[in-house]
């Protein structure tokens, strides 16, 4: 971890390994906030961005598990107001970015007017990009649709049913919902090589960076968490804790298929890192925050990080290996 947090000038980072249903390694790394030399502690929260993902994908799962949501169903069973085009998308196309939908999001944030209304207006008088199911296309607007669904199948806001149904059950007393302009208590404040905002040209120069992160995208990419709390939740995952049945957990982590058969990149919110051999599931987000889970070796590695670009999912896979060293000799993730 200091050697990469040297090469890659990462300020502030944490580290949490699970093994066998226990947090055998918890640490802390660098500097939170630069300008007044805060320092990391276990406590500290990061934003982890896309890797939110995966924490929708459980919430979908136990609404499945709850008999209130169908993956298979076209999402007009649980949605109004939906283009024609839209209609016959399946949910799990949704959790899977097989959906083929436009993205709600441009290069400077929300398309349309900056609202939330016109950029729903303005995403539903697009074109599809490709019929459902026949390739794999990331965007935020398939998690847009699910906070809506997750919305209305539970009777509360996603971040209340995250909270009832995920983060109290885990443990998680510190996570919260929100983005570069909210207060988040205890939060890291993230920098990059790239220009603030939403970035630009690389430069030598360490600048801050902020987030804009609607709320209704928020089931995408808006948590803030700690190692530990993760650490927690991926116990509590594995454990039962979260989903009752062991082929919901099985489900949650099978890749989608294709309309023509072949093997799609992600599973249920969860993209696969690596079929074979040492698989691994987990969650990316922003360039800066990522978990590996080790199925077959029952093993998780939760790196943490205030650097855009530093890109932990690159070397986890060696911290991993000192854990199961087969690992080393795996193909490494790309």
């Amino acid at each position: 971890m200091r050697e990469q947090m040297a090469t890659k000038h990462i300020p502030g980072a944490q580290i949490a390994v699970v093994q066998h249903g226990h947090i055998i390694l918890l640490e802390a790394f660098g500097i939170a906030n630069l300008e007044h030399r805060v320092a990391v502690t276990e406590d500290t929260v990061f934003p982890i961005n896309s890797a939110t993902k995966s924490f929708t994908g459980v919430a979908a799962m136990q609404l499945v598990e709850a008999g209130k949501l169908d993956l298979d169903a076209p999402i007009s069973r649980y949605l109004e107001d939906l283009p024609a085009t839209w209609q016959n998308i399946r949910v799990r196309q949704l959790l899977a970015h097989t959906s083929g939908l436009p993205d709600i999001i441009g290069r400077t944030g929300l398309i349309g007017d900056g609202t939330e209304e016109g950029a729903w207006t303005t995403v539903k008088a697009l074109p599809i990009e490709s019929a459902p199911g026949t390739r794999f296309e990331y965007n935020q607007t398939n998690y847009a649709l699910l906070a809506r669904i997750i919305d209305t199948l539970s009777g509360m806001s996603f971040a209340e049913y995250f909270s009832a149904h995920q983060f109290k059950p885990a443990g998680m007393m510190h996570v919260h919902f929100g983005d570069g302009f909210d207060i988040v208590p205890e939060a890291a404040t993230p920098y990059s090589f790239y220009g603030s905002g939403h970035g630009g040209a690389a430069t030598k120069e360490l600048g801050r960076w902020r987030d804009d992160l609607p709320h209704f995208t928020r089931t995408g990419a808006g948590l803030n968490a700690s190692a530990r709390e993760i650490a927690r939740w991926v116990i509590a995952l594995q454990t039962g804790k979260l989903l009752a049945k062991p082929e919901s957990l099985k489900r949650l982590w099978t890749a989608d298929t294709l309309n023509n058969g072949d093997r799609n990149e992600w599973a249920m919110g969860w993209p696969i890192v690596r079929a074979a051999p040492h698989p691994i599931v987990g969650g990316i987000g922003g360039g800066r925050a990522a978990f590996f889970i080790y199925p077959e070796d029952d093993l998780a590695i939760i790196v943490l990080t205030n650097l855009v670009g530093s890109d932990p999912q690159q070397f986890i896979d060696k911290i991993a290996a000192f854990y199961v060293p087969a690992i080393a000799a795996a193909p490494a993730y790309d």
